[in-house]
Protein backbone atom coordinates (compact mmCIF):
# COMPACT_ATOMS: atom_id res chain seq x y z
CA UNK A 1 0.00 0.00 0.00
CA UNK A 2 1.50 3.32 -1.05
CA UNK A 3 0.98 6.04 1.82
CA UNK A 4 0.51 9.81 0.89
CA UNK A 5 0.77 12.84 3.59
CA UNK A 6 -1.83 16.00 3.17
CA UNK A 7 -1.42 19.25 4.47
CA UNK A 8 -4.89 20.79 4.88
CA UNK A 9 -4.93 24.03 6.16
CA UNK A 10 -8.15 26.78 5.94
CA UNK A 11 -7.86 29.73 4.13
CA UNK A 12 -7.50 33.25 5.29
CA UNK A 13 -8.78 31.12 8.66
CA UNK A 14 -9.53 33.89 10.94
CA UNK A 15 -11.32 36.32 7.91
CA UNK A 16 -12.98 33.12 6.78
CA UNK A 17 -14.37 32.57 10.02
CA UNK A 18 -16.03 35.74 10.45
CA UNK A 19 -17.24 35.44 6.43
CA UNK A 20 -18.78 31.83 7.37
CA UNK A 21 -20.74 33.04 10.55
CA UNK A 22 -21.67 36.50 8.63
CA UNK A 23 -23.35 36.17 4.60
CA UNK A 24 -23.57 40.16 4.26
CA UNK A 25 -19.46 39.70 4.39
CA UNK A 26 -19.15 36.81 1.83
CA UNK A 27 -17.78 38.13 -1.23
CA UNK A 28 -16.17 41.64 0.69
CA UNK A 29 -13.17 42.15 1.59
CA UNK A 30 -12.51 41.85 5.40
CA UNK A 31 -9.24 41.59 7.15
CA UNK A 32 -8.98 40.70 11.07
CA UNK A 33 -6.95 43.12 14.05
CA UNK A 34 -4.11 41.76 16.18
CA UNK A 35 -4.79 42.60 19.69
CA UNK A 36 -5.89 46.04 20.97
CA UNK A 37 -7.35 46.81 17.27
CA UNK A 38 -3.33 47.02 16.43
CA UNK A 39 -2.42 45.69 13.20
CA UNK A 40 -3.80 43.68 10.20
CA UNK A 41 -3.93 39.83 11.12
CA UNK A 42 -5.48 38.40 8.69
CA UNK A 43 -7.47 39.37 5.18
CA UNK A 44 -9.50 37.92 2.80
CA UNK A 45 -8.83 36.88 -0.64
CA UNK A 46 -11.03 39.81 -1.54
CA UNK A 47 -8.58 42.39 0.77
CA UNK A 48 -5.54 40.26 -0.66
CA UNK A 49 -6.39 41.29 -4.16
CA UNK A 50 -6.85 44.98 -3.27
CA UNK A 51 -3.22 44.97 -2.13
CA UNK A 52 -3.32 45.74 1.54
CA UNK A 53 -0.56 44.33 3.36
CA UNK A 54 0.34 42.04 6.34
CA UNK A 55 1.25 43.78 9.81
CA UNK A 56 0.00 47.20 8.91
CA UNK A 57 -1.23 49.06 11.95
CA UNK A 58 -4.67 49.77 11.53
CA UNK A 59 -3.86 53.81 12.43
CA UNK A 60 -2.51 53.94 9.04
CA UNK A 61 -4.33 52.07 7.05
CA UNK A 62 -7.84 53.01 8.51
CA UNK A 63 -8.44 56.06 5.52
CA UNK A 64 -7.82 53.71 2.91
CA UNK A 65 -10.24 50.82 4.27
CA UNK A 66 -12.41 52.85 4.34
CA UNK A 67 -12.10 53.98 1.01
CA UNK A 68 -11.68 50.64 -0.37
CA UNK A 69 -15.05 49.58 2.03
CA UNK A 70 -12.98 47.27 3.80
CA UNK A 71 -14.59 45.02 6.91
CA UNK A 72 -13.16 45.63 9.91
CA UNK A 73 -13.28 42.95 12.43
CA UNK A 74 -11.68 42.92 15.85
CA UNK A 75 -10.04 39.32 16.82
CA UNK A 76 -12.61 37.24 18.15
CA UNK A 77 -10.29 34.98 19.67
CA UNK A 78 -13.15 32.18 21.33
CA UNK A 79 -14.80 32.24 17.77
CA UNK A 80 -11.77 30.96 15.64
CA UNK A 81 -10.87 27.90 18.50
CA UNK A 82 -14.35 26.81 18.55
CA UNK A 83 -14.22 27.49 14.48
CA UNK A 84 -10.60 25.12 14.70
CA UNK A 85 -12.10 22.16 16.79
CA UNK A 86 -15.10 22.04 14.80
CA UNK A 87 -12.47 21.33 11.68
CA UNK A 88 -10.38 18.97 12.73
CA UNK A 89 -12.97 17.09 14.06
CA UNK A 90 -14.36 16.93 10.41
CA UNK A 91 -10.75 15.56 9.40
CA UNK A 92 -10.65 12.90 11.76
CA UNK A 93 -13.83 11.62 10.06
CA UNK A 94 -12.11 11.85 6.82
CA UNK A 95 -8.14 10.64 7.60
CA UNK A 96 -6.61 7.54 8.62
CA UNK A 97 -4.03 9.67 10.80
CA UNK A 98 -4.27 13.50 11.73
CA UNK A 99 -1.43 15.60 13.53
CA UNK A 100 -2.74 18.74 14.47
CA UNK A 101 -0.27 21.37 13.33
CA UNK A 102 -1.73 24.85 14.32
CA UNK A 103 -5.22 26.42 14.91
CA UNK A 104 -5.72 25.71 11.03
CA UNK A 105 -3.35 23.60 9.63
CA UNK A 106 -2.88 19.45 10.26
CA UNK A 107 -1.02 16.78 8.66
CA UNK A 108 -2.63 13.63 7.65
CA UNK A 109 -1.54 9.78 6.76
CA UNK A 110 -3.78 8.02 4.25
CA UNK A 111 -3.59 4.82 1.77
CA UNK A 112 -3.71 5.73 -2.18
CA UNK A 113 -5.99 4.31 -4.11
CA UNK A 114 -5.22 1.37 -6.06
CA UNK A 115 -4.67 3.65 -9.73
CA UNK A 116 -2.80 6.39 -6.99
CA UNK A 117 -5.25 9.33 -7.92
CA UNK A 118 -6.51 10.95 -4.55
CA UNK A 119 -7.89 14.00 -6.34
CA UNK A 120 -11.87 12.68 -5.89
CA UNK A 121 -11.29 12.42 -1.63
CA UNK A 122 -9.45 15.46 -1.92
CA UNK A 123 -12.55 17.61 -3.69
CA UNK A 124 -15.29 15.80 -1.82
CA UNK A 125 -13.11 16.67 1.88
CA UNK A 126 -12.90 20.58 0.19
CA UNK A 127 -17.07 20.40 -0.73
CA UNK A 128 -17.62 18.30 3.16
CA UNK A 129 -15.58 21.04 4.84
CA UNK A 130 -17.37 23.86 2.78
CA UNK A 131 -20.96 22.82 3.62
CA UNK A 132 -20.35 22.42 7.10
CA UNK A 133 -18.41 24.62 8.35
CA UNK A 134 -18.74 27.55 5.39
CA UNK A 135 -14.50 27.35 5.36
CA UNK A 136 -12.30 27.04 2.43
CA UNK A 137 -9.19 24.92 2.80
CA UNK A 138 -6.30 23.98 0.12
CA UNK A 139 -4.90 20.51 0.08
CA UNK A 140 -1.30 19.52 -0.89
CA UNK A 141 -0.25 16.15 -1.47
CA UNK A 142 3.00 14.72 -1.35
CA UNK A 143 5.57 11.31 -0.10
CA UNK A 144 6.31 13.28 2.87
CA UNK A 145 6.09 16.34 5.14
CA UNK A 146 7.82 18.63 2.97
CA UNK A 147 6.83 18.01 0.23
CA UNK A 148 2.91 18.51 1.61
CA UNK A 149 3.95 21.77 2.26
CA UNK A 150 5.46 22.96 -1.32
CA UNK A 151 2.44 21.26 -2.84
CA UNK A 152 -0.27 23.60 -0.26
CA UNK A 153 1.26 26.34 -1.62
CA UNK A 154 0.99 25.57 -5.09
CA UNK A 155 -2.61 24.41 -3.85
CA UNK A 156 -3.16 28.10 -2.87
CA UNK A 157 -1.08 29.61 -5.07
CA UNK A 158 -2.09 28.62 -8.53
CA UNK A 159 -6.12 29.22 -8.83
CA UNK A 160 -6.30 26.44 -11.52
CA UNK A 161 -5.83 23.91 -9.40
CA UNK A 162 -8.70 24.79 -7.18
CA UNK A 163 -7.13 24.34 -4.08
CA UNK A 164 -5.59 21.11 -4.60
CA UNK A 165 -2.67 19.80 -5.23
CA UNK A 166 -0.34 16.36 -5.64
CA UNK A 167 3.19 16.42 -6.17
CA UNK A 168 3.04 12.73 -6.95
CA UNK A 169 0.32 12.97 -9.90
CA UNK A 170 1.32 16.79 -11.27
CA UNK A 171 3.19 15.54 -14.25
CA UNK A 172 6.88 16.89 -13.88
CA UNK A 173 7.24 18.20 -10.52
CA UNK A 174 10.52 19.38 -11.01
CA UNK A 175 9.15 22.26 -13.30
CA UNK A 176 6.78 23.10 -10.23
CA UNK A 177 9.21 22.83 -8.33
CA UNK A 178 11.34 25.29 -9.64
CA UNK A 179 8.43 27.80 -8.96
CA UNK A 180 8.98 28.07 -5.43
CA UNK A 181 11.51 30.46 -4.32
CA UNK A 182 14.06 29.17 -1.05
CA UNK A 183 12.95 31.31 0.99
CA UNK A 184 9.20 29.85 0.85
CA UNK A 185 10.27 26.25 1.23
CA UNK A 186 9.13 24.78 4.91
CA UNK A 187 12.68 24.45 7.29
CA UNK A 188 14.68 26.96 5.71
CA UNK A 189 15.28 30.73 7.65
CA UNK A 190 16.45 33.47 6.36
CA UNK A 191 19.96 33.07 7.08
CA UNK A 192 19.85 29.62 5.54
CA UNK A 193 18.24 30.90 2.41
CA UNK A 194 21.48 33.81 2.44
CA UNK A 195 24.03 30.97 2.36
CA UNK A 196 21.74 28.99 -0.04
CA UNK A 197 21.84 31.79 -2.69
CA UNK A 198 25.64 32.78 -2.42
CA UNK A 199 25.79 29.44 -3.53
CA UNK A 200 23.38 29.77 -6.73
CA UNK A 201 20.46 27.81 -4.80
CA UNK A 202 17.18 29.61 -5.58
CA UNK A 203 14.74 27.43 -5.60
CA UNK A 204 12.69 24.34 -4.06
CA UNK A 205 14.30 21.88 -6.57
CA UNK A 206 17.75 23.19 -6.96
CA UNK A 207 17.50 22.56 -2.45
CA UNK A 208 16.41 19.14 -3.17
CA UNK A 209 19.02 18.18 -5.83
CA UNK A 210 22.45 20.48 -3.96
CA UNK A 211 25.26 17.96 -2.83
CA UNK A 212 24.17 16.65 0.57
CA UNK A 213 27.58 16.71 2.28
CA UNK A 214 27.19 20.41 1.72
CA UNK A 215 24.09 20.93 3.01
CA UNK A 216 24.41 18.46 5.79
CA UNK A 217 27.98 20.50 6.98
CA UNK A 218 26.01 23.71 7.31
CA UNK A 219 22.42 22.89 8.54
CA UNK A 220 23.37 19.45 10.18
CA UNK A 221 20.98 16.94 10.55
CA UNK A 222 18.44 19.01 10.24
CA UNK A 223 19.42 20.06 6.89
CA UNK A 224 19.88 16.57 5.46
CA UNK A 225 16.24 15.75 6.94
CA UNK A 226 15.12 18.53 5.01
CA UNK A 227 16.25 17.58 1.78
CA UNK A 228 15.12 13.95 2.39
CA UNK A 229 11.88 15.52 3.20
CA UNK A 230 11.80 17.06 -0.42
CA UNK A 231 13.36 13.78 -2.53
CA UNK A 232 10.10 11.92 -0.96
CA UNK A 233 11.66 10.30 1.78
CA UNK A 234 8.92 10.67 5.10
CA UNK A 235 11.61 11.33 7.77
CA UNK A 236 9.23 13.40 9.94
CA UNK A 237 7.05 10.87 11.24
CA UNK A 238 3.04 12.56 12.01
CA UNK A 239 2.97 14.30 16.00
CA UNK A 240 -0.29 11.98 16.83
CA UNK A 241 0.06 12.54 20.46
CA UNK A 242 1.82 15.81 21.18
CA UNK A 243 3.99 16.00 24.37
CA UNK A 244 2.48 17.29 27.38
CA UNK A 245 3.30 21.23 28.02
CA UNK A 246 6.02 22.30 29.93
CA UNK A 247 4.57 25.77 30.74
CA UNK A 248 1.43 27.76 30.08
CA UNK A 249 1.14 31.61 29.40
CA UNK A 250 -1.38 34.54 30.04
CA UNK A 251 -0.28 37.60 28.81
CA UNK A 252 -2.13 40.56 27.19
CA UNK A 253 -1.34 44.22 26.21
CA UNK A 254 -3.64 46.80 28.29
CA UNK A 255 -6.17 48.99 26.15
CA UNK A 256 -4.29 52.08 27.85
CA UNK A 257 -1.31 52.20 30.27
CA UNK A 258 -2.32 51.64 33.95
CA UNK A 259 -0.81 53.43 36.77
CA UNK A 260 -2.33 52.17 39.72
CA UNK A 261 -1.84 49.04 42.48
CA UNK A 262 -5.21 48.01 42.20
CA UNK A 263 -5.57 47.97 38.41
CA UNK A 264 -2.57 45.96 38.13
CA UNK A 265 -3.89 43.06 40.64
CA UNK A 266 -7.01 42.92 39.35
CA UNK A 267 -5.36 42.52 36.14
CA UNK A 268 -2.78 39.60 37.13
CA UNK A 269 -5.82 37.53 38.55
CA UNK A 270 -7.76 38.04 35.22
CA UNK A 271 -4.48 36.43 33.43
CA UNK A 272 -4.19 34.22 36.37
CA UNK A 273 -7.74 32.76 36.21
CA UNK A 274 -7.59 32.00 32.79
CA UNK A 275 -4.39 30.39 33.09
CA UNK A 276 -6.00 28.47 35.87
CA UNK A 277 -8.71 27.41 33.29
CA UNK A 278 -5.84 26.52 30.75
CA UNK A 279 -4.15 23.88 33.05
CA UNK A 280 -7.66 21.84 34.10
CA UNK A 281 -7.84 21.83 30.18
CA UNK A 282 -4.60 20.74 29.46
CA UNK A 283 -5.00 18.09 32.57
CA UNK A 284 -2.17 19.92 34.76
CA UNK A 285 -1.43 21.10 37.61
CA UNK A 286 1.39 23.96 38.30
CA UNK A 287 4.19 23.54 41.24
CA UNK A 288 5.49 27.21 40.56
CA UNK A 289 4.11 30.55 38.62
CA UNK A 290 5.85 33.92 37.79
CA UNK A 291 4.05 37.05 37.06
CA UNK A 292 5.29 40.25 35.10
CA UNK A 293 4.31 43.33 34.06
CA UNK A 294 5.93 45.84 31.59
CA UNK A 295 6.02 49.49 30.47
CA UNK A 296 6.12 49.85 26.01
CA UNK A 297 9.27 49.45 25.05
CA UNK A 298 9.07 52.59 22.28
CA UNK A 299 8.70 54.73 25.77
CA UNK A 300 11.36 56.21 27.41
CA UNK A 301 12.70 54.63 31.02
CA UNK A 302 11.63 51.39 29.70
CA UNK A 303 10.48 49.56 33.01
CA UNK A 304 10.04 45.58 33.28
CA UNK A 305 10.19 43.52 36.33
CA UNK A 306 8.68 39.51 37.13
CA UNK A 307 8.41 37.75 40.54
CA UNK A 308 8.24 34.36 41.31
CA UNK A 309 7.22 31.79 43.79
CA UNK A 310 6.61 28.15 44.28
CA UNK A 311 3.45 25.93 45.37
CA UNK A 312 3.89 23.84 48.28
CA UNK A 313 1.26 21.44 46.56
CA UNK A 314 1.08 21.65 42.98
CA UNK A 315 -2.84 23.16 42.10
CA UNK A 316 -4.73 24.07 39.30
CA UNK A 317 -7.34 25.33 41.53
CA UNK A 318 -8.22 28.96 40.79
CA UNK A 319 -8.36 29.76 44.29
CA UNK A 320 -5.04 28.57 45.44
CA UNK A 321 -3.21 30.35 42.10
CA UNK A 322 -4.52 33.50 43.02
CA UNK A 323 -3.52 33.40 46.80
CA UNK A 324 0.07 32.64 45.70
CA UNK A 325 0.19 35.66 42.88
CA UNK A 326 -1.38 38.52 44.81
CA UNK A 327 0.98 38.53 47.17
CA UNK A 328 3.66 38.94 44.34
CA UNK A 329 2.27 41.97 42.73
CA UNK A 330 3.24 45.09 45.11
CA UNK A 331 6.35 43.46 44.62
CA UNK A 332 6.53 44.10 40.71
CA UNK A 333 4.89 47.46 40.71
CA UNK A 334 6.04 50.83 41.28
CA UNK A 335 4.21 54.02 40.76
CA UNK A 336 3.82 56.36 38.26
CA UNK A 337 5.37 54.16 35.58
CA UNK A 338 3.04 54.07 32.72
CA UNK A 339 2.11 49.95 32.69
CA UNK A 340 1.60 48.62 29.12
CA UNK A 341 1.46 44.70 30.05
CA UNK A 342 1.39 42.17 32.16
CA UNK A 343 1.36 38.22 32.41
CA UNK A 344 1.52 35.14 34.10
CA UNK A 345 3.22 32.34 33.29
CA UNK A 346 2.88 28.50 35.21
CA UNK A 347 5.81 26.33 35.21
CA UNK A 348 7.21 22.63 36.43
CA UNK A 349 3.63 21.73 35.12
CA UNK A 350 2.40 17.96 35.91
CA UNK A 351 -0.21 16.08 35.30
CA UNK A 352 -3.35 15.64 37.46
CA UNK A 353 -2.95 11.94 37.77
CA UNK A 354 -0.14 12.34 40.24
CA UNK A 355 0.27 14.89 42.94
CA UNK A 356 3.17 14.74 44.41
CA UNK A 357 2.02 15.64 48.46
CA UNK A 358 4.36 18.09 50.74
CA UNK A 359 5.32 16.52 54.02
CA UNK A 360 4.67 19.76 55.68
CA UNK A 361 1.80 21.17 53.62
CA UNK A 362 -1.56 18.22 54.73
CA UNK A 363 -3.68 17.73 52.02
CA UNK A 364 -7.09 16.39 52.94
CA UNK A 365 -8.21 14.48 50.34
CA UNK A 366 -12.13 15.38 50.92
CA UNK A 367 -11.62 18.88 50.91
CA UNK A 368 -8.87 18.07 47.67
CA UNK A 369 -12.22 16.23 45.89
CA UNK A 370 -14.22 18.93 46.59
CA UNK A 371 -12.33 21.60 45.09
CA UNK A 372 -11.93 19.44 41.99
CA UNK A 373 -15.61 19.62 41.55
CA UNK A 374 -16.16 23.42 42.22
CA UNK A 375 -13.55 24.00 39.60
CA UNK A 376 -15.19 21.33 36.99
CA UNK A 377 -18.70 23.06 37.99
CA UNK A 378 -17.94 26.62 37.01
CA UNK A 379 -15.49 25.62 33.74
CA UNK A 380 -18.82 23.91 32.71
CA UNK A 381 -21.49 26.96 33.56
CA UNK A 382 -18.33 29.23 31.74
CA UNK A 383 -18.57 26.78 28.44
CA UNK A 384 -22.36 26.73 28.60
CA UNK A 385 -23.64 30.24 29.24
CA UNK A 386 -20.26 32.24 28.35
CA UNK A 387 -17.18 33.26 29.78
CA UNK A 388 -17.40 35.56 32.97
CA UNK A 389 -20.70 33.75 33.82
CA UNK A 390 -19.38 32.65 37.31
CA UNK A 391 -16.58 34.97 37.80
CA UNK A 392 -14.27 35.88 40.37
CA UNK A 393 -14.34 39.10 42.74
CA UNK A 394 -10.32 39.71 42.51
CA UNK A 395 -10.87 40.60 39.01
CA UNK A 396 -13.28 43.36 39.18
CA UNK A 397 -16.67 44.06 37.70
CA UNK A 398 -15.84 45.92 34.70
CA UNK A 399 -11.73 46.85 34.26
CA UNK A 400 -10.72 49.56 31.74
CA UNK A 401 -7.71 48.48 31.12
CA UNK A 402 -9.16 45.68 28.80
CA UNK A 403 -8.16 44.25 25.50
CA UNK A 404 -9.91 46.85 23.32
CA UNK A 405 -12.13 44.98 20.64
CA UNK A 406 -14.12 47.70 19.52
CA UNK A 407 -14.99 46.32 16.01
CA UNK A 408 -15.68 42.77 17.40
CA UNK A 409 -18.35 40.25 15.49
CA UNK A 410 -20.22 37.95 17.03
CA UNK A 411 -19.05 34.62 18.40
CA UNK A 412 -22.43 32.57 17.35
CA UNK A 413 -20.85 29.09 18.34
CA UNK A 414 -19.68 29.71 21.63
CA UNK A 415 -22.14 32.91 22.97
CA UNK A 416 -26.13 31.76 23.66
CA UNK A 417 -26.87 35.61 23.02
CA UNK A 418 -25.31 35.66 20.24
CA UNK A 419 -26.83 32.93 17.77
CA UNK A 420 -29.16 34.57 15.11
CA UNK A 421 -32.88 34.66 15.55
CA UNK A 422 -34.78 33.95 12.18
CA UNK A 423 -38.19 35.40 12.93
CA UNK A 424 -40.92 33.13 10.47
Amino acid sequence: MVQATALIDANNFYASCEQSLDPALQGKPVVVLSNNDGCIVARSAEARALGIAMGTPFFQARKDLERLNVVVRSSNYALYADMSQRLMSLLERQTEELEIYSIDEAFARLTRPADGDLSHWARHLRAHIKHNLGLPIAIGLGKSKGQAKLANRLAKGIPDHAGLFDLEHCGDPDRWLETIAIEDVWGIGRRLAHWCRSRGISNARELRDMPTGTLKAKAGIVGWRLQRELQGHACLPLDLAPAPKQETCVSRSFSHPITTLEALQEAIATYVVRAAEKLRRQQQRTAALTIYTRTSPFSPGFYSRAASTRLDLPSNDTGALLEAALPLVPRIFQPHRQLAKAGVLMQHLQDTNHLQHHLLAPCDPEEQQRRERLMTTIDVLNRRYGNGTVAWAACGLSPSWMMRRDRLGRACTTRLSDVPVVQA
